[in-house]
């Protein structure tokens, strides 16, 4: 049970060997932090049918993925802001236009096992 941190070695183990491969699984905190945060982001279903959109059809600008996702145009600029903070889209501007797009890899190999038909 070399993995075990000293604060929980002296608690008693059923399978010592799994914990240890439990614990190598969960690995460093900051990772786990780090995902729950990426996945925080896809747990707004508003912001879920924004990402999908940008996944499935490539860069929109905000008007046309309000009307998509049926919501307004503040809103989406609203979650757009919080989703490219973190990294997840980015927007090309063309003139008086952005278009949003999905950047983070991550995220888009998760959008991809998102089925539109449920």
């Amino acid at each position: 049970m070399h993995l075990v941190p000293a604060d929980r070695a002296d608690r008693r183990t059923i399978d010592g060997h799994r914990v240890c491969d439990a614990i190598a699984a969960i690995g460093e905190p900051g990772h786990v932090r780090a995902w729950s945060d990426r996945f925080s982001l896809l747990a707004d279903p508003k912001r879920l049918a924004l990402l999908l959109a940008l996944h499935r059809t490539g860069p929109l600008a905000v008007s046309d993925l309000a009307i998509a996702t049926g919501m307004n145009d503040p809103a989406v600029s609203q979650a757009l802001r919080l989703l490219r903070a973190a990294g997840v889209v980015e927007g090309e501007k063309e003139g008086r236009i952005v278009r949003y797009r999905v950047v983070d890899a991550d995220i888009a190999a998760l959008l991809k096992h998102c089925a539109a038909d449920g």
